[in-house]
């Protein structure tokens, strides 16, 4: 890696990068990617100068990248020891790999959850299924773009699956048993952050009953015969920064030392709002963007790049 200081981003999918590597050309902001899927570091020596922004994801496991999370504690501790300046480091890495713990320090923060167990292993998933009326949701402790969400609608269904071929566990072998949701209208709600501050709300269309949600345009499909669908995001102006439930994100984050994510809430059928996600690798739909007064990528390149100008100041400055 280069001597000379620039903004490093940590992560192990170089398909999702281009947005981000024109939102530091577009804000002058000299960026370099780190991809955490082979190398060395030496634990001896000082890091290069520069700010390192981690998008180390939970899904990586999925790309045969199963070592990235184990990769990326060691780096970020090196980091973090050698007083760099890390965003989204070493604790917040911990939270996007494991919902349970994002569980618990969301309802830490008074924001309201789904009612979920966690089952470590199998011998229990049965009899802690039996705990919920159907239908209910299973889903992988360590899981990303909703990879391993089921819907059960009975207990002998899911006792079917648990036993039969289509079994697959999570990669920490933690399954959680959730109750499922019903919205009062077919979508969700994802709210982005970055710098620690609310950029825009998106509304998630799941007419189609789809729990893989992942905005990026890499994750887009097709229409039939080519057409091009109607776009699945969209931005939800009413929901802003003002929100009550955005301020209570916004404390959770900044107590939670998250400076760029993504939280996922559904509005229920009986009048609540739920929170049952938060991603800290974020990635930012193209139709969303295209249309948004506050560009993300953008905005998390203009704060990466003040952190870089901060950091690399000739004292007294």
């Amino acid at each position: 890696m280069t001597a000379e200081p620039r903004v490093y981003v940590i992560h192990e999918n170089a398909e999702w990068f281009p947005p981000f590597a024109a939102a530091f050309e577009a804000e002058g902001v000299p960026a370099q990617e780190w991809l955490l899927t082979d190398g060395s570091i030496d634990l001896n020596a000082e890091p290069p100068a520069g700010v390192f922004w981690s998008r180390l994801s939970a899904s990586a496991h999925t790309r045969d990248h199963g070592d990235s999370k184990e990769f990326g504690r060691a780096v970020l501790r090196w980091l973090e020891a050698s007083g760099r300046t890390v965003v989204n480091g070493s604790p917040v890495l911990e939270l996007e790999v494991s919902k349970a713990a994002q569980h618990a320090a969301l309802q830490r923060a008074g924001i309201e959850v789904p009612r979920t167990i966690a089952v470590f292993g199998t011998a229990a998933l049965k009899e802690r299924a039996r705990e919920f009326t159907a239908p209910f949701i299973s889903k992988h402790n360590q899981g990303g773009k909703g990879l391993g969400v089921r819907r059960h609608d009975s207990h002998d269904e899911f006792d079917a699956w648990v036993d039969g071929p289509e079994f697959e566990a999570s990669p920490d072998g933690i399954t959680l048993l959730q109750e499922n949701l019903f919205a009062a209208a077919p979508f969700v709600t994802r709210v982005e952050f970055a710098g620690g501050e609310f950029v825009y709300a998106v509304r998630v269309d799941t007419s189609a009953g789809s729990f893989e949600l992942c905005p990026a345009e890499a994750c887009a499909l097709p229409g039939a015969d080519g057409v091009e669908p109607e776009p699945l995001f969209r931005i939800r102006e009413e929901i802003t920064a003002q929100h009550p439930l955005v301020q209570q994100y916004l404390a959770f984050l900044k107590d939670a030392g998250i400076t760029v994510a993504g939280i996922e809430f559904i509005e229920t059928v009986d009048g609540r709002f739920v929170t049952y996600d938060v991603n800290t690798n974020t990635n930012y739909n193209p139709d969303v963007e295209a249309t948004a007064a506050v560009s993300g990528p953008r905005t998390i390149a203009s704060f990466l790049g003040g952190l870089l100008a901060r950091d690399t100041a000739p004292v007294g400055v």
